[in-house]
């Protein structure tokens, strides 16, 4: 498959960049600054300049044209405030979905996060309120899009620990850590499951091989 990554240079993108050029995939990541290039040729994918918060709608579409599938793996990152949580975590993911769309590519996976579904309590930190609405906004704006086949998945708290290959996914998990490795991991697998197409997952560690867990998770 030949594979378009956005947030091409983030800590899940470049380990599935690595998962999915090892097995034969064409992988091209979106980056917004060129100095990441080389990293993401390390990884074995093309890196292609395109900033998402100032992209319009065709030219993104212009870089996934040919495309298989999709992936949103961009975020604003620690660090950002309010507003780029808007512009990235919700505007851009919202371009990327309407872009895949106009470029013909279904298959499109978005990694979100737990409790974007509901309204943060009122002692949630203001920027991580607004990191879950923007998600929240982001992954109603893609279920709402029936021209794509999508898949949401919503980690626990990340972590860079290294991958154990045993998860648990399921609609409702409960709150726990995930390694990055075994996110990208699941995000590899579920590219070759269209029975999770219209599902939205958690996933944290648990007890079940990645490939087994995501089996699991495509209704019979």
């Amino acid at each position: 498959m030949r594979i378009v990554i956005a947030g091409g240079h983030g800590r899940i993108a470049l380990r599935l960049e690595r998962l999915l050029a090892g097995r034969g995939d064409e992988v091209a990541g979106l980056i917004r600054n060129r100095e990441q290039g080389d990293d993401l040729r390390e990884a074995g994918a093309e890196p292609v300049l395109c900033d998402l918060e100032s992209a319009i709608t065709e030219e993104v579409a212009a870089h996934l044209q040919g495309a298989d599938a999709a992936v949103f793996a961009a975020g604003a990152g620690p660090g950002s405030g309010v507003a780029r949580k808007e512009t990235v975590d919700r505007a851009a993911a919202e371009l990327f979905a309407e872009a895949a769309e106009r470029a013909g590519v279904r298959r499109l996976l978005v990694v979100s996060s737990m409790g974007a579904d509901s309204e943060p309590p009122p002692d949630t930190d203001p920027v991580f309120a607004a990191y879950l609405r923007a998600k929240g906004a982001a992954d109603a704006a893609v279920r709402a899009r029936t021209e794509l086949d999508w898949t949401i998945l919503r980690p626990g708290r990340l972590t860079d620990d290294p991958g154990t290959g045993l998860v648990t996914l399921a609609e409702r998990t409960g709150r726990d850590a995930v390694p990055r490795d075994d996110v990208a991991a699941v995000l590899a697998a579920l590219l070759d499951e269209p029975g999770t197409i219209g599902r939205t997952l958690e996933l944290i560690s648990g007890t079940v091989p990645v490939a087994e867990a995501v089996k699991a998770a495509a209704p019979d």
